[in-house]
């Protein structure tokens, strides 16, 4: 379901492309006109859009459903603290990839379904960063599409995309077996370079200027994702992240306002999107960003002399 093994080899482009089609899937939000050419924004989930692991949040929602044991529970707990902490890296990544690749074996995919989608505003709804909901509703004013591409199951981040409003989700992929359930093995990684060639993907289908495109993101394994863009964004960046984003001068994003979707906007959803809620948010969102931004770069300035 979620972080599972690595490709063996460097997939080729026919395959990435085929992959990126198969599995870059829209979601049931109404897409607004595009401006010309069109252009997008791309965002990781895990701490850039939600404030903590999109999969480990419903470890004890598992539980309930009889998925994993109390001892699963709490080492999914400890793993959830140990990526909050300090953000993990690659080797940190790897294991924590390994471990839930391996619990997730023999899982029914219409089971997790539907515990997702009985969990998913009672768990992800209030660790939703305003900033970021903020900046979605800022990218579709301006008629940029919004994709969420993060190295979680498809299974949990797709219906995240559809609450966000998202256009499209790029997201890793278990293979199902014949039962119905997860083989353990691996259809498509999104992550680090693949992720990368993900957004090259998309933009060759769907038509996006990368020059004129954003992404944001936490994590230095996000890097290549965010060197394709022509606007790339630090959110909350871990160590590493944050040194790159000073070096190459990237903005750097402090989100750190989780709010439920309906009290930022009492009875409307991110994806009706009015107009004037809209524009509100361009203001909200640039204001934000600009504070932000000269706040980091006032610390970074102050921290090199």
């Amino acid at each position: 379901m979620v972080y599972p093994r690595a490709f063996s080899g460097k997939p080729t482009r026919h395959t990435l492309r085929r992959m990126v089609g198969a599995y870059a899937r829209g979601v049931e939000n109404q897409p607004l006109p595009h401006s010309s050419p069109r252009t997008a924004a791309f965002f990781d989930l895990d701490k850039t859009v939600i404030a903590k692991s999109s999969t480990l949040t419903f470890s004890k929602s598992f539980y309930r459903g009889g998925l994993i044991n109390r001892r699963a529970v709490l080492r999914t707990a400890y793993t959830q603290f140990i990526f909050l902490a300090g953000g993990a890296d690659h080797d940190q990544m790897e294991r924590m990839r390994e471990y839930l690749s391996a619990l997730c074996k023999g899982w029914n995919v219409q089971q997790v379904r539907e515990i997702v989608a009985e969990a998913l505003h009672d768990l992800i709804d209030p660790i939703i960063y305003d900033e970021a909901a903020s900046l979605i509703e800022a990218h579709h004013t301006a008629g940029r599409d919004v994709v969420i591409v993060s190295t979680s199951g498809a299974e949990v981040v797709e219906p995240i995309g559809e609450m966000l409003g998202a256009d499209r989700v790029v997201a890793t992929r278990m293979v199902v077996g014949e039962d119905g359930c997860f083989t353990g093995e691996i259809d498509y990684y999104a992550y680090g370079p693949t992720k990368a060639e993900a957004v090259r993907e998309l933009a060759e289908s769907e038509g996006y200027d990368l020059a004129r495109c954003y992404a944001y993101s936490d994590s230095i394994t996000d890097v290549p994702m965010l060197e394709a863009v022509g606007h790339p964004h630090a959110v909350n960046p871990d160590r590493a992240l944050r040194r790159e984003a000073v070096a190459r001068e990237w903005p750097v994003l402090v989100f750190n306002r989780p709010v439920r979707l309906k009290q930022r906007v009492p009875g409307l959803s991110m994806a009706a999107r009015p107009a004037w809620v809209a524009a509100a948010a361009v203001g909200a969102a640039a204001a934000t960003a600009g504070l932000v931004w000269y706040a980091s770069r006032r610390r970074a300035t102050a921290a090199a002399a």
